[in-house]
């Protein structure tokens, strides 16, 4: 991995934590060197969880959308991605999105992803507190979040951290996240190391 980096403090972070299941994870932000790896990570999405992500099933996203993914200024576009720590690959296994919708605009848009192998370890809400923290700092106090109706776990979830239904249209709900209120939820989630690390590592920007 190349040592480039997006300009500003936060984004500097290097977190190295545990999942649920024990195994070791970095949280890191998402750069430009890290295409590869992003095609890489798609390509390990199932059909269904591909769908559920782009609201599509092609293979693969064309080479505009991987350059949007990885052109991370950390104010405008925040990414950040999970990587597995096994010794040997070092997969990329998650990443999470937001962005801003206009460049004068304090709301952006909310997108997570994590490959199949990893669910159920809490590797969506690790991601999704290390952004919310991010867009906190960089004024961005409400996310924007689309998904299927069908997406019954992302729904779950998005609810449980305060998102509110604002629209229903063609089987997409539209859902407002107000960032402090959901940080405050995930804070609250002490069962999990991951969440502790975090909040230990980036308690300073809130």
């Amino acid at each position: 991995m190349s040592d480039e980096r997006p300009s500003g403090e936060i984004i500097d972070q290097i977190i190295h934590t545990t999942a649920s299941d024990g195994r070791s994870i970095c949280i890191r932000s998402i750069r430009s060197s890290d295409a590869e790896q992003m095609r890489a990570g798609i390509a390990h999405l199932s059909t269904q969880s591909r769908y559920l992500r782009f609201f599509s099933v092609q293979p693969m996203p064309s080479d505009s959308v991987i350059r949007k993914l990885v052109d991370a200024d950390g104010h405008d576009h925040i990414a950040w991605g999970a990587i597995h720590m096994d010794g040997a690959d070092n997969p990329a296994i998650g990443a999470v999105h937001a962005f801003r919708s206009s460049e004068q605009d304090r709301s952006g848009e909310f997108s997570v992803a994590i490959l199949d192998d990893y669910h159920g370890i809490g590797l969506g809400r690790m991601l999704t507190a290390v952004l919310l923290i991010n867009c906190c700092a960089e004024q961005m106090p409400v996310l924007d979040i689309q998904t299927l109706a069908e997406n019954q776990a992302a729904i779950g979830f998005i609810r449980a951290i305060g998102g509110e239904l604002r629209q229903w249209d063609s089987g997409v709900q539209d859902y407002t996240l107000e960032v402090k209120p959901a940080i405050a939820k995930l804070r609250a989630t002490s069962d999990l190391q991951g969440i502790r690390d975090i909040f230990a590592a980036l308690d300073r920007y809130l």
